[in-house]
């Protein structure tokens, strides 16, 4: 087979498997869409069904400020015993802003494990590309729960500077009910156990303290965490990586998670798969042919 029969045949193998690249790409981002969002044969999403609350706990819940200023004004006290403004901790990295007690006897503990655990894993370090801060929506807390609850986490997050950047606060009524309206955190106080009903949910702020990602429940995927404070430095933090999983990623306000963006997945797919196919283009035609064996000279 000549040169030119033998480029042709390697060339029509390549389309060949290139196009059946593509078409096992475009099916699993199907099914990949159909796991995404449940529903009919037609694509319909199915309705979550609807309940009422009970009375008691008509007020717990979250209320999404999204893009809202949290008031950097209000006052606690640190685990020192330090009055401290919440401007102190704005204007330089993101914030993590979550809203506990610390005499909760289960879920409070469950929400600062999780957030933990996350921590652990993100590459991150607290204290050095972002801040967090807890503060108790109980006023019978004191800055002595504070140090001994700051100890327990410190001691198994484990990571060099983080006790400068992770703040337990504690407060009066008046401060507390002013940050957990401004953040949307809806709580009641059960009078018969002396406990808190209340959501569990973290917020993610910007560096000016605006509420920028709601992450929900008691565990908090790092690759969301990750992204929700690439999101709210502006692209101040992160890398390369990050801005190409924001762009496949979305945030959800509805279930406060990062989904895949189908379209732009396969967007950013068709864009990779022509430059492979242009740069091997260009290396075989660029590839010198072979002269016909007859016309090599016989000594």
């Amino acid at each position: 087979m000549s040169a030119k029969g033998e480029f042709q045949c390697v060339r029509g193998r390549f389309l060949r498997s290139f196009a059946a690249s593509v078409l096992a790409v475009i099916g699993l981002m199907g099914a990949a869409q159909a796991q995404m969002y449940p529903g009919n044969a037609m694509g319909g999403m199915t309705t979550p069904p609807t309940s009422q609350r009970p009375p008691m706990l008509k007020q717990v819940g979250i209320e999404q400020r999204l893009n809202e200023q949290i008031p950097p004004d209000l006052t606690f006290r640190d685990e020192s015993g330090k009055t401290v403004r919440l401007a102190d901790y704005f204007g330089k990295k993101p914030v993590i802003l979550n809203l506990v007690y610390f005499q909760c006897p289960m879920l409070c503990s469950e929400v600062l494990s999780g957030l933990t655990s996350a921590l652990t894993i993100l590459k991150f370090d607290v204290g050095k590309e972002f801040d967090i801060i807890t503060v108790s929506i109980d006023p019978r807390d004191n800055p002595e729960m504070a140090v001994e609850k700051k100890a327990g986490l410190l001691k198994r997050y484990h990571r060099a500077g983080a006790e400068q950047g992770w703040h337990f606060l504690t407060g009066d009524q008046a401060n507390i009910t002013a940050l957990a309206k401004a953040a949307g955190f809806g709580y009641e106080y059960d009078q018969s156990t002396g406990q808190f009903a209340h959501a569990t949910a973290i917020m993610i702020l910007t560096p000016e303290g605006k509420i920028s990602r709601y992450l929900y429940g008691v565990e908090y995927p790092p690759k969301d965490l990750r992204l929700g404070l690439v999101e709210a430095s502006e692209n101040k933090i992160g890398n390369a990586v990050d801005e190409v999983l924001l762009y496949c990623y979305h945030y959800d306000p509805a279930t406060g998670k990062y989904g895949a963006i189908i379209t732009n997945i396969l967007r950013l797919a068709g864009v990779v798969t022509i430059l492979i196919l242009g740069a091997f283009m260009f290396v075989m035609f660029r590839r010198p042919s072979a002269p016909p064996l007859g016309a090599q000279r016989v000594r």
